[in-house]
């Protein structure tokens, strides 16, 4: 060893920063590299030895951001993710957005300076420096801090991770100074002791509370359970399925959110839905008390049902999200009705409930007929229909135990088959186009360190695709199977719809709804955008055969360890139900 390398202390300012991290027990940490954050990186790989937390590198920071979204809706654990100054923050807003939309937990650490305006390089250090980072986040983050010490950076991942994970869970921020990160240290200073800052629990609904709801629930003779943002744990799913039996109660849920009770259940007759069809209303005008289990947009979609008006039934509201909204974000949708209003988390008071109607006999719900999907054309102009897609799909895969990373707007409910937690994770959160294949890559990550024998399968639009596809690139790096069908119909049609109302209302032609839409010319090769990046990729696919040769050959390459994506050649249409319902959504102010 030289004299010079001797010389050097032992330690640095972002050494007490990454052992840190793994004392809270994070196995990743998803980056983009950065300069700014480059005392951090180097802390984490040669004074940890790149383990516990081990680096995830990603090709784009909201790929980063949405990989650890992906990976906490699996795990219910959030994942710190590393961003560059001002840049690479800037790039990552709009999966933090999706994240707290979502209210997932999640630890960002991000970086910048030197503040101290002396000790900055020439150009890059100015244009990477700003006077409050925090800003441009803190309208969709619960906290944000830059700590001015090393100490003090130590106390803020503390105080970050506790908030991030405390329900209502969200995005925190913690910005390190670079000059902090690479301060030399005498000594390793002293460590938080983590058994000494325990995490925040949420408090139990009051006893008074809770009897009203129980008795309220007890004695209604069609009650209706909206399950909303709950808890993915099996126990808690097998709570959630005693409750509504112990009740007679029937059961919707929304394809926002994941799977939260079982779809072939003859409590839920009526698949879950992007927006609640007019038949799944009826459940809502028919029920004399609603338990709200931190449904998203309970008003809305109760107007939607009723008309523009709120429903003749009690509701029980029972949620903790009013304690996250702020004046920035809209997220938090309608003023919700409540007669009875519960902020405590929705799975406690499931468990509360079930222990005061312990006693309680089981009822039997009022029979509702499960009406049967009727069934559209295959092909629709020389192209594999969403809906034979979906069917082809589900059949071939049903013997693989598929676990469902995504599911695009246009998916038919009919196909939502989730007898698990695990059946189907959830949207994005924030419909942020974009995210899909990063957090495709992150819950399937989480699935294959979890030791879950499920095929990891996200199905996504191909604008979804287009704008996260390098995410891919992670998976096939670090080895993790994943199979992704993109539903191809080479336009961003959601838009198509909103065009489409525009020259209806306004009396123009409806045949120009696709100008600036479409992407046919040329249409991109999305088989061989996989390909490049080392996955296997399928094109081609445009009829339910040939999607079946696919599918047999996809799920051989991901069972071996691949990732493969299958470019599915869809009708620019999707399902006649879901476009109707979208229509009926595009008209501001309408219901």
């Amino acid at each position: 060893m030289s004299t010079e390398a001797q010389a050097k202390p032992a330690v640095f300012g972002s050494d007490p920063m990454a052992l840190l991290l793994r004392d809270l027990g994070f196995p990743y940490i998803a980056l983009t590299p950065g300069a700014s954050f480059r005392g951090l990186h180097d802390s984490l790989v040669n004074y940890l030895g790149n383990k516990n937390p081990e680096l995830l590198l990603c090709v784009h920071e909201e790929s980063a951001v949405s990989i650890a979204h992906g990976w906490t809706r699996v795990t219910g654990k959030p994942m710190p993710v590393a961003l560059h100054s001002n840049v690479g923050l800037m790039h990552a807003t709009m999966a933090i957005f999706n994240a707290w939309c979502d209210r997932i937990p999640m630890l960002i650490i991000g970086a910048q300076g030197p503040i101290d305006a002396m000790a900055r390089r020439p150009w890059v250090d100015w244009i990477h420096t700003s006077s409050d980072l925090g800003a441009l986040v803190r309208g969709y983050t619960k906290w944000d801090n830059q700590p001015g010490s090393v100490p003090a950076a130590l106390e803020a991942l503390v105080r970050a991770h506790q908030i991030a994970v405390t329900a209502p869970a969200g995005p925190t921020y913690v910005c390190l100074d670079a000059a902090l990160q690479e301060e030399p240290l005498a000594t390793l200073p002293d460590m938080p002791d983590l058994t000494r800052h325990a995490l925040p629990t949420s408090g139990d609904p009051d006893d008074a509370s809770l009897k009203r709801a129980a008795s309220m629930l007890k004695n209604a003779s069609r009650p209706l359970v909206m399950m909303g943002r709950v808890s993915p744990t099996q126990d808690e799913w097998d709570r959630r399925i005693a409750l509504v039996e112990k009740l007679g109660a029937h059961v919707l849920t929304d394809i926002k959110t994941g799977a939260s009770f079982p779809t072939t259940h003859p409590a839920q007759p009526f698949p879950p839905t992007l927006y609640v069809t007019p038949e799944a209303g009826s459940l809502i005008r028919d029920a004399d008390v609603i338990l709200v289990l931190d449904w998203i947009d309970p008003a809305g979609t109760m107007r939607q049902a009723c008309a523009g008006k709120l429903p003749k039934a009690n509701i029980i509201l029972c949620s903790l999200d009013q304690y996250i909204h702020n004046g920035w974000s809209m997220d938090y949708q309608a003023l919700p009705p409540a007669d009875l209003n519960l902020l405590a988390s929705p799975d406690r008071l499931v468990e509360c409930l079930l222990q005061d109607l312990a006693d309680s006999p089981a009822k039997i719900p009022v029979a509702i007929p499960r009406a049967e999907a009727e069934k559209g054309p295959s092909i629709i102009d020389g192209r594999i229909s969403v809906d034979a897609m979906a069917r082809t799909i589900v059949d071939a895969l049903a013997a693989e135990a598929p676990s469902y990373l995504r599911l695009p707007l246009g998916w038919p409910g009919a196909c939502c088959c989730f007898n698990g937690p695990l059946d189907y994770i959830g949207f994005d959160g924030g419909g942020g186009i974009g995210s899909g294949p990063g957090m495709a890559v992150g819950a399937a990550l989480a699935l294959r360190d979890g030791g879950h024998q499920r095929l990891p399968v996200a199905v996504l639009g191909d604008g979804d695709f287009l704008m996260g596809v390098t995410a891919l690139w992670t998976a096939v790096h670090y080895r993790v199977p994943l199979l992704i069908l993109v539903a191809n119909n080479r336009s961003f049609f959601n838009d198509e719809l909103h065009q489409e109302r525009m020259a209806r209302l306004r009396g123009r032609p409806i045949e120009n709804r696709s100008i600036g839409l479409r992407m046919e010319d040329p249409p991109i090769d999305l088989a061989k955008l996989a390909e490049g990046q080392g996955a296997l990729g399928i094109g081609d696919v445009d009829t339910p055969t040939k999607l079946n040769y696919a599918l047999g050959k996809a799920v051989m390459h991901v069972r071996s360890g691949g990732v493969a994506v299958v470019d599915v050649s869809v009708a620019p249409e999707y399902a006649r139900a879901t476009s109707n319902a979208m229509l009926r959504q595009a008209a501001p102010g309408k219901s």
